[in-house]
């Protein structure tokens, strides 16, 4: 028998957490989880949550940074939209209890990352996203209106596809009833039927063989969304965060956030040389898609596997004070930041595109929305200025929960739905062609759809991808499901929209660059 409930909320980072607590106050809201509820990005998201605080800073600097960034791509009325209402939704997780940092004054400690011409990062020491998360997670569990299920996978949203109706992306009048949800331990699926669905699935990291992300980001809401013919746009603009530990072999990668470089570290090749400088004016703080494209010029170039992120100049106590986390991981590495320069390589970090969202965070499908990674809201444009995605999700965590809760009353369940059919599956018989496809999706998106791309590069991906998709349909019809098949599943398809939507740009632009085509100027290199 189908499971109803008003709200399906499938994700628990920020954005998922956020919109829960809120729907929960208009209706029963089922959260979904494919692991425990604390593994997510928003967990080791290190550096803070970007928001205007105080003078010289304005809502029109930020604003302004905002768009610089992001190569003039954005859509400036999300962007206004966005940080004008920073402020109170910062408030209201202090109000939860979220301590940020402050000042010897009592005032907040803002601190300044790349792009940013102020100093307006909020932040707890170096572990912003751990704290949020924990404090959320505490009024998620305690509240009467939210049913939890934890390592519980979403493998398909249900459409008027599985009532035998045909569907294509021309429709304006596609609904979503709900989700089929895997219980990856019994491996049984269940019907969730749903009034409103929201999807705040994170982002795609694991499409790629380094990244800051965990495991579980394997792109599964923009999969879902592309297999139920909603919009997915800007898939071609995937941020590197310039700076990961380099430790070979360790995954996830451990995030060096940007917030050292605004305390005032710098990028050295291994020759111990500033080199930031020669590729733009506002070196080691110039936005991600220019720093990663230059530590990785400078990688191949000179034949080096990582440069160097030296903060031996600063003070050490103050080092150790502000960034706690960074300093016990590098020391447990036999790295003492405070002697010792850190090592450090580009990592597959955050998605620009996602999910095509209103400003409300409504889908291009009726009843389904979609907030944080996830999302493709227009305010990142081609390049994510820093600590603007936690303040992103809390803001249209909010906005989607206002929207949708006018909804729940007109808006009943689909009583047709069909259950999930085992007919002609059985259990696999190796597995190893799972994880051998897994890592060969890796492979193909990091040797051919990186931070430097072209149409040859582009192609070879292509065409190898689609013998990897041919193999695991084949498999996914005729197997019992598991969560890695699906995450295998949902990592083709996203990456064959990365690479479409990268061959379709016949430019470099932010985070796509390709050797193809001139790039704009402030983007020679």
């Amino acid at each position: 028998m189908a499971e109803k409930t008003d709200f399906l909320v499938i994700g628990s980072g920020i954005a998922g957490l956020s919109f829960a607590l809120k729907a929960a106050e208009r209706g029963k809201v089922c959260l979904v989880s494919k692991v425990n509820i604390e593994e997510t990005n928003t967990r080791y998201a290190q550096g803070g949550i970007a928001s205007v605080m105080y003078g010289p800073d304005s809502f029109e600097k930020h604003v302004r940074d905002t768009i610089v960034a992001g190569r003039d791509v954005c859509n400036e009325e999300v962007v206004r939209m966005v940080v004008t209402e920073a402020p109170e939704r910062i408030r209201e997780l202090i109000e939860m209890g979220v301590k940020f940092d402050r000042a010897s004054d009592g005032r907040y400690d803002l601190a300044r990352e790349g792009g940013h011409t102020e100093h307006r990062i909020l932040h707890h020491k170096d572990n912003t996203g751990e704290i949020i998360e924990k404090i959320l997670i505490g009024q998620v569990r305690s509240h009467s209106n939210i049913q939890i299920y934890e390592n519980h996978f979403a493998v398909d949203l249900i459409t008027q596809h599985h009532m035998g109706e045909v569907v294509d992306r021309s429709r304006k009048d596609i609904k979503c009833y709900g989700a089929y949800i895997l219980d990856t331990k019994t491996k049984e699926v269940s019907t969730v039927l749903s009034k409103i669905t929201v999807l705040a699935t994170g982002g795609i990291g694991n499409l790629y063989h380094i990244t800051t992300n965990p495991v579980i980001a394997t792109g599964d809401g923009i999969a879902m969304v592309y297999r139920a013919k909603g919009i997915i746009e800007n898939m071609e603009f995937i941020q590197f965060h310039p700076t990961s530990l380099y430790n070979p072999g360790v995954r996830p990668s451990f995030l060096i956030t940007e917030a050292l470089r605004g305390f005032g570290a710098v990028l050295k090749n291994t020759d111990g040389e500033k080199f930031m400088n020669r590729y733009d004016d506002r070196g080691s703080l110039a936005p991600r898609d220019i720093v990663a494209r230059a530590i990785d010029t400078e990688m191949k170039v000179r034949g080096d596997d990582y440069v160097y992120l030296d903060c031996t100049h600063l003070d050490p106590h103050e080092l150790v004070e502000n960034f706690p986390n960074i300093y016990r991981k590098c020391l447990s590495l036999e790295i003492d930041i405070t002697r010792d320069m850190i090592p450090v390589v580009p990592a597959a970090h955050y998605l620009c595109g996602g999910v095509k969202v209103d400003m409300n965070g409504e889908s291009t499908i009726n009843n389904l929305y979609a907030i944080g990674e996830v999302a493709s809201t227009g305010l990142h444009g081609a390049n994510r200025l820093a600590s603007n995605s936690l303040l992103e999700a809390v803001v249209y965590a909010h906005r989607s929960a206002e929207h949708s809760s006018n909804r729940i009353k007109e808006t009943g369940h689909q009583e047709s739905v069909p259950e999930w059919s085992f007919e002609g599956t059985s259990h696999p018989e190796e597995m190893v062609l799972v994880t051998q496809n897994y890592k060969e999706v890796q492979m193909i998106l990091s040797n051919y759809v990186g931070i430097v791309r072209s149409d040859l590069r582009l192609d070879r991906a292509l065409k190898r991808l689609e013998i990897i998709y041919d193999e695991t349909e084949e498999l996914y019809k005729k197997s019992i499901l598991s969560r890695r098949l699906c995450e295998l599943r949902n990592l083709i398809n996203v990456g064959y929209l990365v690479i479409k939507m990268a061959s379709a740009r016949q430019e470099s632009l932010g985070l796509h660059y390709t050797i193809d085509y001139p790039p704009k100027k402030g983007m020679e290199f």
